[in-house]
Protein backbone atom coordinates (compact mmCIF):
# COMPACT_ATOMS: atom_id res chain seq x y z
CA UNK A 1 0.00 0.00 0.00
CA UNK A 2 1.33 3.44 -0.77
CA UNK A 3 0.57 6.42 1.35
CA UNK A 4 1.86 10.41 1.77
CA UNK A 5 5.43 10.63 2.92
CA UNK A 6 4.42 11.57 6.74
CA UNK A 7 5.35 15.65 6.57
CA UNK A 8 2.98 15.69 3.96
CA UNK A 9 0.65 13.66 5.63
CA UNK A 10 1.08 15.79 8.59
CA UNK A 11 0.04 18.86 6.43
CA UNK A 12 -3.06 17.19 5.16
CA UNK A 13 -4.71 15.78 8.63
CA UNK A 14 -4.14 19.29 10.13
CA UNK A 15 -6.26 21.00 7.38
CA UNK A 16 -8.50 18.21 7.26
CA UNK A 17 -9.55 17.85 10.84
CA UNK A 18 -9.11 21.88 11.40
CA UNK A 19 -12.42 21.81 8.48
CA UNK A 20 -13.83 19.41 10.50
CA UNK A 21 -16.90 18.45 7.74
CA UNK A 22 -17.26 14.71 6.73
CA UNK A 23 -15.73 15.32 3.40
CA UNK A 24 -12.63 17.00 4.86
CA UNK A 25 -12.47 13.97 7.32
CA UNK A 26 -13.02 11.85 4.63
CA UNK A 27 -10.27 12.54 2.38
CA UNK A 28 -7.63 12.41 5.11
CA UNK A 29 -8.90 8.74 5.62
CA UNK A 30 -8.06 8.18 2.04
CA UNK A 31 -5.05 9.63 2.51
CA UNK A 32 -4.20 8.08 5.44
CA UNK A 33 -4.81 4.61 4.09
CA UNK A 34 -3.31 4.75 0.55
CA UNK A 35 -7.07 5.02 -1.64
CA UNK A 36 -6.40 7.79 -3.94
CA UNK A 37 -7.17 6.44 -7.76
CA UNK A 38 -10.36 4.99 -8.46
CA UNK A 39 -14.09 6.47 -8.64
CA UNK A 40 -14.01 6.60 -4.17
CA UNK A 41 -10.17 7.44 -4.69
CA UNK A 42 -8.91 10.74 -2.98
CA UNK A 43 -7.69 12.12 -6.69
CA UNK A 44 -11.47 11.22 -7.85
CA UNK A 45 -13.23 13.64 -4.84
CA UNK A 46 -14.20 17.49 -5.83
CA UNK A 47 -16.32 19.68 -3.69
CA UNK A 48 -19.38 20.45 -5.95
CA UNK A 49 -20.68 23.90 -5.53
CA UNK A 50 -24.09 23.25 -6.24
CA UNK A 51 -24.46 21.27 -2.66
CA UNK A 52 -23.23 23.92 -0.71
CA UNK A 53 -25.34 26.68 0.96
CA UNK A 54 -23.01 29.46 1.57
CA UNK A 55 -19.03 30.21 0.68
CA UNK A 56 -16.92 29.72 3.90
CA UNK A 57 -18.47 26.41 4.35
CA UNK A 58 -17.51 25.40 -0.03
CA UNK A 59 -14.08 26.99 0.18
CA UNK A 60 -12.92 25.11 3.53
CA UNK A 61 -14.03 21.66 1.70
CA UNK A 62 -12.72 22.44 -1.96
CA UNK A 63 -9.48 23.78 -0.26
CA UNK A 64 -9.08 20.11 1.46
CA UNK A 65 -10.45 18.32 -1.81
CA UNK A 66 -8.01 20.31 -4.61
CA UNK A 67 -4.88 20.47 -2.62
CA UNK A 68 -3.83 17.25 -3.99
CA UNK A 69 -5.82 16.35 -6.55
CA UNK A 70 -2.62 17.24 -8.81
CA UNK A 71 0.40 16.29 -6.86
CA UNK A 72 2.12 13.84 -8.70
CA UNK A 73 3.34 11.37 -5.72
CA UNK A 74 5.80 9.08 -6.51
CA UNK A 75 4.35 5.17 -6.84
CA UNK A 76 0.94 6.00 -7.04
CA UNK A 77 -0.21 6.52 -10.62
CA UNK A 78 3.59 6.27 -12.82
CA UNK A 79 4.62 8.68 -15.38
CA UNK A 80 3.56 5.50 -18.14
CA UNK A 81 -0.10 5.46 -17.05
CA UNK A 82 -0.41 8.87 -17.44
CA UNK A 83 0.78 9.46 -20.62
CA UNK A 84 -1.42 6.76 -21.89
CA UNK A 85 -4.32 8.57 -20.67
CA UNK A 86 -3.22 11.41 -22.70
CA UNK A 87 -2.66 9.88 -25.70
CA UNK A 88 -5.92 8.28 -25.90
CA UNK A 89 -7.38 11.84 -25.56
CA UNK A 90 -5.17 12.47 -28.34
CA UNK A 91 -6.77 9.90 -30.33
CA UNK A 92 -9.76 10.55 -29.23
CA UNK A 93 -9.97 14.00 -29.77
CA UNK A 94 -8.67 13.30 -33.80
CA UNK A 95 -12.03 10.88 -34.10
CA UNK A 96 -13.79 13.98 -33.21
CA UNK A 97 -12.04 16.43 -35.63
CA UNK A 98 -12.22 13.71 -38.52
CA UNK A 99 -15.91 13.46 -37.92
CA UNK A 100 -16.62 17.01 -37.68
CA UNK A 101 -14.44 17.64 -41.08
CA UNK A 102 -17.18 15.24 -42.73
CA UNK A 103 -19.74 16.85 -41.09
CA UNK A 104 -18.55 20.50 -42.23
CA UNK A 105 -17.82 19.61 -45.51
CA UNK A 106 -21.37 18.25 -46.38
CA UNK A 107 -22.90 21.12 -44.55
CA UNK A 108 -20.65 24.32 -45.73
CA UNK A 109 -19.20 23.44 -48.56
CA UNK A 110 -22.45 22.73 -51.19
CA UNK A 111 -22.48 18.68 -50.42
CA UNK A 112 -25.44 19.12 -49.43
CA UNK A 113 -27.74 19.42 -45.70
CA UNK A 114 -27.70 16.76 -42.94
CA UNK A 115 -31.50 18.36 -41.76
CA UNK A 116 -33.31 21.37 -41.67
CA UNK A 117 -31.58 22.47 -38.28
CA UNK A 118 -28.26 23.08 -40.20
CA UNK A 119 -30.01 26.15 -41.87
CA UNK A 120 -30.03 28.10 -38.40
CA UNK A 121 -26.37 26.20 -37.46
CA UNK A 122 -25.35 27.96 -41.21
CA UNK A 123 -26.32 31.46 -40.09
CA UNK A 124 -25.01 31.20 -37.24
CA UNK A 125 -21.07 30.47 -38.79
CA UNK A 126 -21.78 33.33 -41.65
CA UNK A 127 -22.14 35.72 -38.66
CA UNK A 128 -19.17 34.65 -37.19
CA UNK A 129 -17.70 34.44 -40.97
CA UNK A 130 -18.05 38.37 -41.12
CA UNK A 131 -16.75 39.02 -37.78
CA UNK A 132 -13.57 37.28 -38.38
CA UNK A 133 -12.86 38.72 -42.02
CA UNK A 134 -13.67 42.03 -40.28
CA UNK A 135 -11.29 41.80 -37.38
CA UNK A 136 -8.45 40.20 -39.41
CA UNK A 137 -8.37 42.98 -42.59
CA UNK A 138 -5.15 42.47 -45.05
CA UNK A 139 -3.06 39.68 -44.85
CA UNK A 140 0.41 41.37 -42.71
CA UNK A 141 3.30 42.11 -45.22
CA UNK A 142 5.59 41.95 -42.24
CA UNK A 143 5.51 40.35 -38.58
CA UNK A 144 7.27 40.69 -35.18
CA UNK A 145 8.35 37.30 -35.19
CA UNK A 146 10.28 35.35 -32.02
CA UNK A 147 11.19 32.50 -30.02
CA UNK A 148 8.86 30.80 -27.67
CA UNK A 149 10.28 29.94 -24.22
CA UNK A 150 10.30 25.61 -24.54
CA UNK A 151 11.97 23.33 -26.21
CA UNK A 152 11.20 22.92 -30.11
CA UNK A 153 11.27 19.94 -32.57
CA UNK A 154 15.03 19.94 -32.58
CA UNK A 155 16.06 21.36 -29.19
CA UNK A 156 14.94 18.98 -26.05
CA UNK A 157 16.34 18.55 -22.80
CA UNK A 158 17.29 21.76 -20.29
CA UNK A 159 19.35 23.67 -23.25
CA UNK A 160 16.42 25.42 -24.54
CA UNK A 161 17.78 29.00 -24.74
CA UNK A 162 17.98 31.39 -27.38
CA UNK A 163 21.56 30.81 -28.60
CA UNK A 164 20.93 27.02 -28.51
CA UNK A 165 18.21 27.62 -30.79
CA UNK A 166 20.22 30.05 -33.04
CA UNK A 167 23.08 27.65 -33.48
CA UNK A 168 20.79 24.84 -34.92
CA UNK A 169 19.50 24.87 -38.45
CA UNK A 170 16.25 26.12 -39.23
CA UNK A 171 13.56 23.90 -38.73
CA UNK A 172 10.96 24.02 -41.46
CA UNK A 173 7.46 22.28 -42.69
CA UNK A 174 8.22 21.99 -46.62
CA UNK A 175 4.71 24.28 -46.44
CA UNK A 176 6.67 27.08 -44.27
CA UNK A 177 9.15 27.03 -46.70
CA UNK A 178 6.61 29.12 -48.68
CA UNK A 179 6.72 32.15 -46.49
CA UNK A 180 10.88 31.92 -45.28
CA UNK A 181 12.15 33.89 -47.63
CA UNK A 182 10.16 36.90 -46.34
CA UNK A 183 9.89 36.13 -42.65
CA UNK A 184 13.45 34.36 -41.51
CA UNK A 185 16.09 34.07 -44.79
CA UNK A 186 16.54 38.48 -43.79
CA UNK A 187 17.45 37.35 -39.97
CA UNK A 188 21.07 37.45 -38.10
CA UNK A 189 19.79 33.55 -37.20
CA UNK A 190 19.84 32.86 -41.00
CA UNK A 191 22.82 34.73 -42.15
CA UNK A 192 25.10 33.14 -39.33
CA UNK A 193 23.80 29.88 -40.64
CA UNK A 194 24.77 30.82 -43.83
CA UNK A 195 28.30 31.64 -42.69
CA UNK A 196 29.16 28.57 -40.85
CA UNK A 197 27.55 26.56 -43.69
CA UNK A 198 26.45 23.73 -41.65
CA UNK A 199 25.81 20.66 -42.92
CA UNK A 200 23.24 20.27 -45.58
CA UNK A 201 22.87 23.99 -45.56
CA UNK A 202 20.60 26.20 -43.04
CA UNK A 203 17.45 24.41 -43.09
CA UNK A 204 16.36 21.04 -42.31
CA UNK A 205 13.18 19.85 -43.61
CA UNK A 206 10.82 18.06 -41.29
CA UNK A 207 7.28 16.27 -41.82
CA UNK A 208 5.77 18.12 -38.72
CA UNK A 209 5.65 18.54 -34.81
CA UNK A 210 6.38 16.04 -32.18
CA UNK A 211 4.09 14.42 -29.94
CA UNK A 212 4.64 14.87 -26.12
CA UNK A 213 3.27 15.48 -22.57
CA UNK A 214 3.86 17.60 -19.88
CA UNK A 215 2.26 17.76 -16.57
CA UNK A 216 -1.58 18.29 -15.78
CA UNK A 217 -3.10 16.49 -12.21
CA UNK A 218 -2.22 13.19 -10.74
CA UNK A 219 -4.17 10.73 -12.97
CA UNK A 220 -3.26 12.55 -16.44
CA UNK A 221 -0.90 14.76 -18.04
CA UNK A 222 -1.17 17.26 -20.63
CA UNK A 223 -0.87 16.72 -24.35
CA UNK A 224 1.44 19.16 -26.56
CA UNK A 225 2.98 18.72 -29.65
CA UNK A 226 6.40 20.65 -30.33
CA UNK A 227 6.85 22.40 -33.24
CA UNK A 228 9.61 22.80 -35.49
CA UNK A 229 11.84 25.82 -34.78
CA UNK A 230 11.51 27.73 -38.01
CA UNK A 231 7.59 27.51 -38.16
CA UNK A 232 7.47 28.42 -34.03
CA UNK A 233 9.20 31.50 -34.93
CA UNK A 234 6.64 32.44 -37.73
CA UNK A 235 4.09 31.09 -35.46
CA UNK A 236 4.76 33.37 -32.90
CA UNK A 237 4.82 36.52 -35.44
CA UNK A 238 1.20 35.61 -36.20
CA UNK A 239 -0.21 35.50 -32.96
CA UNK A 240 1.22 38.80 -31.82
CA UNK A 241 -0.28 39.88 -35.06
CA UNK A 242 -3.96 38.24 -34.39
CA UNK A 243 -3.41 39.74 -30.92
CA UNK A 244 -3.03 43.21 -32.34
CA UNK A 245 -5.65 42.68 -35.14
CA UNK A 246 -8.45 41.66 -31.98
CA UNK A 247 -7.53 45.18 -29.98
CA UNK A 248 -7.63 47.48 -32.96
CA UNK A 249 -10.92 46.04 -34.11
CA UNK A 250 -12.86 45.41 -31.09
CA UNK A 251 -10.90 47.19 -27.81
CA UNK A 252 -10.07 44.23 -26.33
CA UNK A 253 -6.35 43.60 -25.03
CA UNK A 254 -5.65 39.97 -24.75
CA UNK A 255 -2.94 41.20 -22.30
CA UNK A 256 -5.34 41.97 -19.55
CA UNK A 257 -7.59 39.02 -20.47
CA UNK A 258 -6.87 37.27 -17.14
CA UNK A 259 -7.69 39.86 -14.99
CA UNK A 260 -10.75 40.68 -16.61
CA UNK A 261 -12.40 37.67 -16.54
CA UNK A 262 -11.82 36.72 -13.21
CA UNK A 263 -13.24 40.44 -12.58
CA UNK A 264 -16.48 39.62 -14.68
CA UNK A 265 -17.07 35.88 -13.18
CA UNK A 266 -17.20 37.34 -9.58
CA UNK A 267 -19.91 39.92 -10.60
CA UNK A 268 -21.77 36.89 -12.52
CA UNK A 269 -21.12 34.70 -9.11
CA UNK A 270 -23.20 37.71 -7.47
CA UNK A 271 -25.97 38.49 -9.85
CA UNK A 272 -25.96 35.43 -12.15
CA UNK A 273 -26.27 37.64 -15.46
CA UNK A 274 -23.40 35.91 -17.41
CA UNK A 275 -22.60 32.32 -17.80
CA UNK A 276 -18.65 30.91 -17.84
CA UNK A 277 -18.14 28.33 -20.33
CA UNK A 278 -15.31 25.99 -20.17
CA UNK A 279 -14.43 23.41 -23.04
CA UNK A 280 -12.60 20.13 -23.21
CA UNK A 281 -9.52 19.78 -24.91
CA UNK A 282 -10.61 23.15 -26.88
CA UNK A 283 -6.77 23.20 -29.10
CA UNK A 284 -7.25 20.01 -29.86
CA UNK A 285 -10.68 20.21 -31.57
CA UNK A 286 -9.86 22.75 -33.61
CA UNK A 287 -11.21 21.09 -37.10
CA UNK A 288 -9.67 21.38 -40.12
CA UNK A 289 -12.49 22.30 -41.93
CA UNK A 290 -13.81 24.99 -39.26
CA UNK A 291 -10.97 26.90 -39.72
CA UNK A 292 -10.94 26.84 -43.82
CA UNK A 293 -14.68 27.80 -43.82
CA UNK A 294 -14.38 30.66 -40.56
CA UNK A 295 -11.35 32.52 -41.84
CA UNK A 296 -10.73 34.62 -45.06
CA UNK A 297 -9.05 32.98 -48.06
CA UNK A 298 -5.75 34.60 -47.78
CA UNK A 299 -5.45 34.37 -44.19
CA UNK A 300 -6.21 30.22 -43.77
CA UNK A 301 -3.47 29.89 -46.88
CA UNK A 302 -0.86 31.85 -44.65
CA UNK A 303 -1.70 30.03 -41.44
CA UNK A 304 -2.29 26.59 -43.35
CA UNK A 305 1.39 26.96 -44.73
CA UNK A 306 2.84 27.36 -40.88
CA UNK A 307 0.76 24.86 -39.31
CA UNK A 308 2.31 21.23 -38.66
CA UNK A 309 0.22 18.85 -41.15
CA UNK A 310 1.51 15.54 -39.18
CA UNK A 311 2.44 14.49 -35.93
CA UNK A 312 5.09 12.36 -34.50
CA UNK A 313 3.76 9.94 -32.11
CA UNK A 314 5.65 7.26 -30.58
CA UNK A 315 7.61 6.88 -34.13
CA UNK A 316 4.61 7.13 -36.61
CA UNK A 317 3.27 9.90 -38.38
CA UNK A 318 0.14 10.71 -38.09
CA UNK A 319 -1.56 13.23 -40.61
CA UNK A 320 -3.68 15.30 -38.50
CA UNK A 321 -7.65 16.11 -39.03
CA UNK A 322 -7.13 18.98 -36.88
CA UNK A 323 -6.05 22.87 -37.52
CA UNK A 324 -3.59 23.43 -34.76
CA UNK A 325 -2.50 22.01 -31.25
CA UNK A 326 -1.23 23.36 -27.66
CA UNK A 327 2.57 24.59 -28.59
CA UNK A 328 1.60 26.18 -32.15
CA UNK A 329 2.50 29.81 -31.24
CA UNK A 330 -0.86 30.97 -32.71
CA UNK A 331 -3.10 28.50 -31.35
CA UNK A 332 -4.16 30.76 -28.32
CA UNK A 333 -5.51 33.54 -30.61
CA UNK A 334 -6.89 31.27 -33.14
CA UNK A 335 -8.85 29.82 -30.95
CA UNK A 336 -9.71 33.07 -28.86
CA UNK A 337 -10.67 34.78 -32.41
CA UNK A 338 -12.79 31.80 -32.87
CA UNK A 339 -14.55 31.64 -29.64
CA UNK A 340 -15.41 35.26 -29.79
CA UNK A 341 -17.17 35.28 -33.28
CA UNK A 342 -19.39 31.95 -32.34
CA UNK A 343 -19.98 33.92 -29.05
CA UNK A 344 -20.55 37.52 -30.89
CA UNK A 345 -22.69 35.41 -33.76
CA UNK A 346 -24.97 33.89 -30.48
CA UNK A 347 -25.83 37.50 -29.70
CA UNK A 348 -22.60 38.99 -27.81
CA UNK A 349 -22.52 43.03 -28.55
CA UNK A 350 -19.04 44.38 -27.52
CA UNK A 351 -16.16 42.03 -26.99
CA UNK A 352 -14.41 42.72 -23.96
CA UNK A 353 -17.64 44.42 -22.14
CA UNK A 354 -20.83 42.29 -22.82
CA UNK A 355 -19.10 39.19 -23.33
CA UNK A 356 -15.23 37.92 -22.91
CA UNK A 357 -13.13 35.02 -24.21
CA UNK A 358 -9.49 34.26 -23.22
CA UNK A 359 -7.99 31.08 -25.38
CA UNK A 360 -10.99 28.47 -24.35
CA UNK A 361 -12.10 30.03 -21.57
CA UNK A 362 -15.68 31.62 -22.51
CA UNK A 363 -18.13 34.24 -20.37
CA UNK A 364 -21.68 35.17 -22.46
CA UNK A 365 -24.81 36.42 -21.23
CA UNK A 366 -26.79 33.86 -19.49
CA UNK A 367 -29.93 33.96 -22.22
CA UNK A 368 -27.16 33.43 -25.01
CA UNK A 369 -25.52 30.40 -23.15
CA UNK A 370 -27.41 27.64 -24.70
CA UNK A 371 -27.21 28.72 -28.00
CA UNK A 372 -23.50 28.75 -27.42
CA UNK A 373 -22.86 25.66 -26.52
CA UNK A 374 -25.26 24.19 -29.29
CA UNK A 375 -23.43 25.45 -31.51
CA UNK A 376 -19.67 24.94 -30.12
CA UNK A 377 -21.02 20.94 -30.29
CA UNK A 378 -22.03 21.25 -33.97
CA UNK A 379 -18.49 22.70 -34.78
CA UNK A 380 -17.02 19.28 -32.81
CA UNK A 381 -15.85 21.16 -29.19
CA UNK A 382 -17.06 19.80 -26.21
CA UNK A 383 -18.14 21.09 -22.92
CA UNK A 384 -16.38 21.00 -19.54
CA UNK A 385 -19.67 20.00 -17.93
CA UNK A 386 -17.46 19.92 -14.02
CA UNK A 387 -16.05 23.79 -15.09
CA UNK A 388 -18.41 24.99 -16.85
CA UNK A 389 -21.41 27.28 -14.81
CA UNK A 390 -24.68 28.27 -16.76
CA UNK A 391 -26.42 28.95 -13.53
CA UNK A 392 -26.37 28.86 -9.72
CA UNK A 393 -24.04 31.21 -7.60
CA UNK A 394 -20.35 30.09 -8.60
CA UNK A 395 -18.42 31.38 -11.59
CA UNK A 396 -15.03 30.03 -12.62
CA UNK A 397 -12.75 31.36 -15.14
CA UNK A 398 -9.01 32.16 -16.20
CA UNK A 399 -7.71 30.80 -12.94
CA UNK A 400 -10.61 32.51 -10.59
CA UNK A 401 -12.97 30.83 -8.49
CA UNK A 402 -16.10 32.95 -6.99
CA UNK A 403 -19.21 31.77 -4.76
CA UNK A 404 -21.65 34.58 -4.18
CA UNK A 405 -18.87 37.10 -4.93
CA UNK A 406 -15.81 35.41 -2.62
CA UNK A 407 -13.42 34.59 -3.76
CA UNK A 408 -12.82 30.24 -2.96
CA UNK A 409 -9.44 29.62 -5.15
CA UNK A 410 -8.05 26.94 -3.47
CA UNK A 411 -4.05 26.19 -3.51
CA UNK A 412 -3.05 23.29 -5.81
CA UNK A 413 0.39 21.22 -4.75
CA UNK A 414 1.75 20.10 -7.75
CA UNK A 415 4.62 17.71 -6.23
CA UNK A 416 5.79 16.45 -3.07
CA UNK A 417 7.92 18.73 -1.32
CA UNK A 418 11.01 17.31 -1.34
CA UNK A 419 13.07 20.98 -0.79
CA UNK A 420 12.86 23.98 1.22
CA UNK A 421 11.27 25.91 -1.77
CA UNK A 422 8.68 23.52 -2.21
CA UNK A 423 7.74 23.83 1.65
CA UNK A 424 7.83 27.53 1.26
CA UNK A 425 5.38 27.89 -1.47
CA UNK A 426 3.12 25.30 -0.18
CA UNK A 427 3.26 27.20 3.31
CA UNK A 428 2.26 30.77 2.01
CA UNK A 429 -0.38 29.02 -0.49
CA UNK A 430 -2.48 27.69 2.66
CA UNK A 431 -1.42 31.26 4.16
CA UNK A 432 -3.23 32.69 0.97
CA UNK A 433 -6.11 30.43 1.65
CA UNK A 434 -6.56 31.78 5.42
CA UNK A 435 -6.13 35.62 4.11
CA UNK A 436 -9.31 34.79 2.19
CA UNK A 437 -11.52 34.84 4.99
CA UNK A 438 -12.47 38.68 5.53
CA UNK A 439 -12.45 40.29 9.16
CA UNK A 440 -10.46 36.44 10.52
CA UNK A 441 -6.96 36.73 11.75
CA UNK A 442 -4.90 33.97 9.92
CA UNK A 443 -3.72 32.58 13.51
CA UNK A 444 -7.72 31.85 14.28
CA UNK A 445 -8.18 30.83 10.51
CA UNK A 446 -8.41 27.11 9.72
CA UNK A 447 -4.66 26.59 7.34
CA UNK A 448 -2.98 28.31 10.51
CA UNK A 449 -2.51 24.73 12.04
CA UNK A 450 -1.42 22.70 8.36
CA UNK A 451 0.51 26.38 8.30
CA UNK A 452 2.80 25.17 10.91
CA UNK A 453 3.58 21.90 10.17
CA UNK A 454 4.86 23.16 6.69
CA UNK A 455 7.07 25.30 8.60
CA UNK A 456 7.82 21.82 10.91
CA UNK A 457 9.56 20.43 7.41
CA UNK A 458 12.17 22.95 7.26
CA UNK A 459 15.14 23.93 8.85
CA UNK A 460 15.11 26.65 11.81
CA UNK A 461 17.54 28.57 10.04
CA UNK A 462 15.50 28.56 6.61
CA UNK A 463 11.90 28.98 9.29
CA UNK A 464 13.28 32.40 10.18
CA UNK A 465 13.30 33.44 6.84
CA UNK A 466 9.79 35.75 6.94
CA UNK A 467 8.98 38.43 5.15
CA UNK A 468 6.02 39.86 3.08
CA UNK A 469 3.74 38.88 0.61
CA UNK A 470 5.02 40.76 -2.32
CA UNK A 471 8.49 39.10 -2.02
CA UNK A 472 6.68 35.89 -2.90
CA UNK A 473 7.89 32.50 -2.16
CA UNK A 474 11.36 33.89 -1.34
CA UNK A 475 10.29 34.27 2.30
CA UNK A 476 8.03 33.00 4.54
CA UNK A 477 4.91 35.25 4.46
CA UNK A 478 4.10 36.49 7.54
CA UNK A 479 2.78 39.46 9.55
CA UNK A 480 5.08 42.51 9.75
CA UNK A 481 5.38 42.18 13.48
CA UNK A 482 7.26 38.40 13.15
CA UNK A 483 9.56 39.76 10.07
CA UNK A 484 13.69 39.25 10.61
CA UNK A 485 14.59 42.57 9.53
CA UNK A 486 17.77 44.08 9.80
CA UNK A 487 18.23 48.38 9.38
CA UNK A 488 21.26 49.55 8.13
CA UNK A 489 21.98 52.81 7.47
CA UNK A 490 23.90 53.35 4.16
CA UNK A 491 26.99 54.98 3.73
CA UNK A 492 27.40 56.26 0.03
CA UNK A 493 23.47 57.21 0.59
CA UNK A 494 20.76 58.81 2.47
CA UNK A 495 18.18 57.48 4.51
CA UNK A 496 18.12 54.08 6.82
CA UNK A 497 17.78 50.76 4.45
CA UNK A 498 15.70 47.69 5.15
CA UNK A 499 17.31 44.16 4.11
CA UNK A 500 14.93 41.06 4.71
CA UNK A 501 16.80 37.78 4.75
CA UNK A 502 15.77 35.52 1.57
CA UNK A 503 15.73 31.57 -0.03
CA UNK A 504 16.85 31.97 -3.27
CA UNK A 505 18.69 28.60 -4.94
CA UNK A 506 21.32 29.49 -7.41
CA UNK A 507 20.85 28.62 -11.21
CA UNK A 508 23.91 26.96 -12.97
CA UNK A 509 25.06 29.76 -15.71
CA UNK A 510 26.63 28.79 -18.95
CA UNK A 511 29.55 30.62 -19.51
CA UNK A 512 29.62 32.69 -22.95
CA UNK A 513 31.84 30.66 -24.93
CA UNK A 514 30.01 27.88 -24.51
CA UNK A 515 28.59 29.07 -27.93
CA UNK A 516 30.43 30.18 -30.98
CA UNK A 517 31.24 34.24 -31.96
CA UNK A 518 28.54 34.47 -34.44
CA UNK A 519 25.75 33.15 -32.65
CA UNK A 520 26.63 35.03 -29.78
CA UNK A 521 26.34 38.04 -32.25
CA UNK A 522 22.88 36.83 -33.72
CA UNK A 523 21.73 36.16 -29.76
CA UNK A 524 22.86 39.83 -28.86
CA UNK A 525 20.74 41.31 -31.96
CA UNK A 526 17.29 39.89 -30.49
CA UNK A 527 14.98 42.32 -30.84
CA UNK A 528 16.57 45.06 -32.91
CA UNK A 529 15.68 45.31 -35.86
CA UNK A 530 17.64 47.07 -39.06
CA UNK A 531 17.43 50.62 -38.48
CA UNK A 532 18.82 49.90 -34.66
CA UNK A 533 15.38 50.08 -32.93
CA UNK A 534 13.93 47.25 -30.69
CA UNK A 535 11.15 45.75 -32.05
CA UNK A 536 9.91 44.37 -29.05
CA UNK A 537 5.94 44.90 -29.15
CA UNK A 538 5.91 46.51 -32.26
CA UNK A 539 3.68 45.40 -34.67
CA UNK A 540 4.62 45.00 -38.07
CA UNK A 541 7.95 47.35 -38.38
CA UNK A 542 10.19 45.16 -39.77
CA UNK A 543 10.61 41.89 -40.64
CA UNK A 544 12.28 39.61 -38.26
CA UNK A 545 13.69 40.31 -34.37
CA UNK A 546 17.64 39.56 -35.24
CA UNK A 547 18.28 40.98 -38.40
CA UNK A 548 21.58 43.08 -38.72
CA UNK A 549 21.82 46.65 -37.35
Amino acid sequence: MTTLQQPLLRVLAALCTSVDSPRSLGLYLRAKYGVFTGKDGLFSQRAVPSTYLDAHSYRKDNACAELLRKCRLDGIVSPKERAQVTLDSFWKSERSCAATNVRLRRVLFGDGLIDQTDLHVQDFLERAKTFIRLCLGPVPTTLACSFGPGATYGNKGFFTTIPDKIENHVELTRGALLVSPIYIEPTAWYRQLCDRQPLGGPYKFVRGNRFTTVPKTALVDRGICVEPGGNLFIQKGIGACLKKRIKYFTGYDLNFGQTLHQSMAREASRSGSHATIDLEAASDSISYELVRFLLPRDWFELLDSLRSPFTLVRGKWVKLEKFSSMGNGYTFELETLIFAALAKACGGVDLGSDFSVFGDDIIIPTEFASDLVSVLKFCGFSLNEKKSYLSGSFRESCGGDFFDGASVRAHNLENDPCNPEDWISLANGLRRLGSSDPGCDFRDSYPHTAWMRCLDALPSHIRRLRGPSQLGDLVINDEFGYQFVTRTIGKDRKGPFRYIRCYKPIPKRLPLHHWKGGVLFAAALYGIDSSGVSTRGVWGYKVGLINFP
